[in-house]
């Protein structure tokens, strides 16, 4: 009742101490004497007095005391033992509650040897009885047990203790024997020796193939005028335990030598076993499927692992989760000889079994209506506890990872085992979500679980990885259209896609590869615009009629991780074939070639006209452009009463044949108006003039990152940072009109040292046209050509200015 209960068995007292009230609370023990004095228990104390604290049974405490324990009080066969208990929340103790239990224990009658096998140490107690006197002993020096044992007081005490070991022998006065952590003392009627199982003088012997723990010893003592001798040996079984068929066989051999030494008649007295220090009946046994064997020369006892009685406590191995089936057995045997009388062998054996790995079920119950996933991990047993989960990569304990999504509980069944299940939405996270097939996606949990053990704070792990497969995929869709340049393609985002990447071909669509090869490309989160121009290197051409060309644009989107195709989209549109050809009035023809599909293996840069001499003067991998005058590269006229007809052909021939595999036939129509009579007079000229006029003019002023003028720096690129005499390379274009008849020239160009076009300093870079002569590096002009983006060169104007910073005097001046 209350935190603590006692229980008399035999001459033991147990006393256990309440798990729901002692929980994850850090314990002190102490025992109280007589005087009212604490003395504090550690592990070397509790073995030298008797004492044994263990944590069993799902971490029950169990604290129990010999009935001749140091601090014990023996009166008329009954025995009372004090013990103190403080409980802290903290190592240290702090705030510590006190518990005091008493306990009154009557033990009787006493066997003329008692021998007590504990968990931590054996114990010896023999009746005290007058024998001969020891023929010429002299006690000279009676303060060395007088002064060095309290009990020297009492009317009987003990003197010296002698150990017998194969090679020599070896005596203790009592001071030097309680120093070495021997427990020695004697009541009214006994003496008694207690020995830890770690003790240097203990011999391992073997009986009948069994170990034994043993210390053969003799014990002195004071009666009255008389110094008596007893033989204090003791012997306890270490081992004699095997596991066959899930069966465990505990072998302990009868009448061993060490403690049968001058007998020559033995006979059973009482075989008796149990659980607990509790002792079982014949039918109590048959009922647990235990067998009780008493043999000629050993008792043996067998019981089924999982057994009733036992219980099974988690324990780690390697990092991996398993169990150890453990009983606490009691075995008492009790037999006259001729020389003892009466020995009674009292024996308390712990047996764990070999560690066996358990796999724990980790169950998927996810409410896939609702969203959510559920996964149980189980079974465990009571001695285990959930401490944290790692999530992406980052551990967290229970309370926090409710701001993750994940929700912890515990599920207790009856027979004390227990699970643990694990719920987060499908929209978590770090959930991941991955499109699989038609309208499917699966949604995978990779979550571990970290556990503890109580009270071995022994730790495992438990990857928990689930996959969910839910029919809510939303694929992306898209529409197309094409102007008179251009092919637009327009894919609206699914559910799906946000890790898909999209390619032309086996290239990589970013925004930087498509503002190389001015494409737009624009994503705003719900859709994808992307528009290339006609006449583009990832443009397919399918067919070439007079009526158009079919130009067509594919693009496949890609997983982001593995790169395998997720969804194709295309466009198609006919454009104009004028797009390809321009029949200038001063008799230049710029015409464009395209490679169509199908004859992939053709060099644009091997495509000629009539005459082969005449090459294309711009190449990309599908386009070729010529440009040449009507009267050259075996161009054909004629003539009719309205028109002049110019006609050529773009050919392609493979090596060593003269019949084209390629041709594609152009022709420029000139009208012919009419003809006018133009009367010639020689006069002297005035000399040229402008005259001003007045309209609305479009110019654009641009910075390019190298002398090809390829590539213009983007807004978002601004500020440029360049370097004393780096170069710069601007150029001006006409953007309105577009008249081929205008042509831009620039009069005037100057720096400033702010945004202001009228601030101050100020420095020429272009006088009326011309570089400044005073400049220390003088501006420098650049031609510009005919190319796919420059139809009219005549509009722009491309020079090249050397980076300079303003000072006055020596000092830098800065915006």
């Amino acid at each position: 009742t209350g935190p603590m209960s006692s229980e008399c068995l035999g001459n033991l007292l147990r006393i256990t101490l309440s798990t729901e009230y002692f929980a994850d609370k850090y314990l002190s023990f102490s025992v109280v004497d007589q005087s009212d004095t604490a003395w504090e228990l550690d592990e070397a104390m509790a073995s030298q007095c008797g004492y044994t604290v263990t944590y069993s049974n799902w971490n029950n405490i169990e604290f129990r005391a010999s009935a001749l324990s140091c601090h014990s009080r023996l009166e008329n066969d009954v025995f009372i033992v004090t013990i103190q208990i403080k409980a802290s929340q903290t190592p240290d103790m702090k705030n510590a509650t006190t518990h005091l239990r008493s306990a009154s224990c009557h033990y009787g009658p006493w066997s003329p040897r008692e021998l007590v096998c504990e968990s931590n140490y054996m114990e010896v107690s023999v009746r005290r009885e007058v024998p001969q006197t020891v023929k010429d002993f002299i006690q000279d020096e009676p303060e060395d047990w007088t002064l060095a044992f309290p009990e020297a007081k009492a009317e009987a005490s003990i003197w010296q203790i002698v150990f017998h070991q194969p090679e020599e022998k070896k005596a203790l006065l009592v001071s030097d024997a309680w120093s070495a952590g021997y427990g020695l003392n004697t009541t009214d009627t006994r003496v008694v020796l207690r020995i830890p199982y770690t003790d240097t003088q203990i011999q391992l012997v073997e009986d009948q193939g069994i170990t034994f723990s043993a210390v053969r010893s003799s014990t002195l003592y004071k009666q009255q005028w008389m110094i008596l001798m007893v033989d204090t040996a003791v012997a306890c079984p270490v081992d004699g335990v095997e596991y066959t068929n899930k069966t465990i066989i505990w072998t302990v051999p009868k009448y061993i030598q060490l403690l049968s030494a001058g007998a020559t008649s033995f006979k059973d007295v009482l075989v008796e076993a149990g659980v607990d220090l509790h002792k079982l009946s014949a039918k109590e046994m048959a009922s647990r499927k235990y067998v009780l064997l008493n043999d000629l020369n050993a008792i043996t006892m067998k019981i089924p692992i999982g057994a009733e009685g036992g219980y099974y406590k988690t324990s780690v191995s390697s990092g991996q989760h398993g169990a150890k089936y453990t009983i606490n057995l009691f075995l008492e045997h009790q037999w006259e000889d001729n020389k003892w009388g009466l020995t009674k062998h009292t024996i308390i054996k712990e047996i764990e079994t070999p560690f066996e790995q358990v796999e724990l079920a980790i169950t998927n119950n996810s409410d896939l209506s609702a969203r959510l996933m559920n996964v149980t991990v189980g079974l465990l047993l009571p001695d285990v506890e959930l401490v944290n989960l790692t999530i992406a990569g980052a551990t967290v304990a229970l309370p926090e990872a409710v701001q993750h999504g994940y929700l912890t509980y515990e599920i207790r069944y009856v027979n004390g085992s227990k699970a643990y299940v694990i719920q987060v939405p499908l929209d978590a996270p770090s959930v991941k979500k991955e499109y699989v097939r038609a309208d499917m996606r699966e949604y995978t949990l990779n979550v571990t679980l970290a556990f503890i053990t109580h009270p071995t704070s022994e730790t495992f792990t438990v990857p928990v990885i689930t996959v969910s497969s839910v029919k809510d995929a939303v694929l992306p869709s898209a529409s197309g259209f094409c102007d008179g340049r251009n092919l637009h393609l327009i894919i609206t985002h699914g559910n799906v896609d946000q890790n898909w990447l999209p390619f032309i071909s086996d290239w990589h669509l970013t925004p930087e590869a498509a503002q190389k090869y001015n494409y737009s490309l624009r994503d705003n989160g719900t859709h994808l615009a992307i528009s290339v121009p006609f006449l583009s290197s990832h443009v397919n051409y399918e067919d070439f009629h007079t009526s158009g060309i079919k130009a067509s644009l594919h693009l496949t989107l890609k997983d982001g991780i593995t790169l395998a195709n997720r969804r194709d989209f295309s466009i198609s549109c006919r454009f104009s074939p004028s797009e390809l050809i321009q029949c200038l009035p001063n008799g230049t023809v710029v015409i464009t070639a395209v490679k169509l599909v199908g004859i992939e293996d053709l060099d644009t840069s091997l495509f000629v006209l009539r005459d082969r001499r005449c090459k294309p003067s711009l190449v990309t991998e599908k386009t070729a452009t010529f440009k040449f005058n009507v009267n050259t590269c075996g161009t054909s006229r004629k003539f009719n009463s309205t028109t002049m007809t110019y006609e050529n052909d773009v050919l392609y021939f493979r090596p060593g044949n003269d019949t084209p595999v390629y041709q594609l036939k152009f022709v420029c129509w000139y009208a012919i108006k009419q003809t006018v009579d133009v009367q010639y007079e020689s006069k002297k000229s005035p000399p040229p003039s402008i005259k001003p006029g007045f309209g609305s003019l479009a110019l654009s002023l641009k910075l390019f990152k190298e002398k090809s003028y390829s590539e213009p720096y983007q807004e978002s690129e601004y500020p440029v940072v360049k370097y004393l005499r780096e170069a710069l390379y601007f150029e001006v274009e006409l953007l309105q009109p577009k008249d081929v008849r205008l042509e831009l020239n620039l009069d005037d160009c100057w720096a400033t040292n702010s945004q202001s076009q009228d601030s101050l300093p100020q420095w020429p870079i272009l006088i009326n046209g011309c570089e400044n002569s005073e400049d220390s590096y003088r501006t420098v002009f650049h031609e510009v050509n005919y190319s796919l983006r420059v139809k009219f060169p005549q509009h722009l104007k491309r020079f090249e200015v050397r980076m300079f910073t303003f000072v006055q005097g020596t000092t830098l001046l800065e915006e």
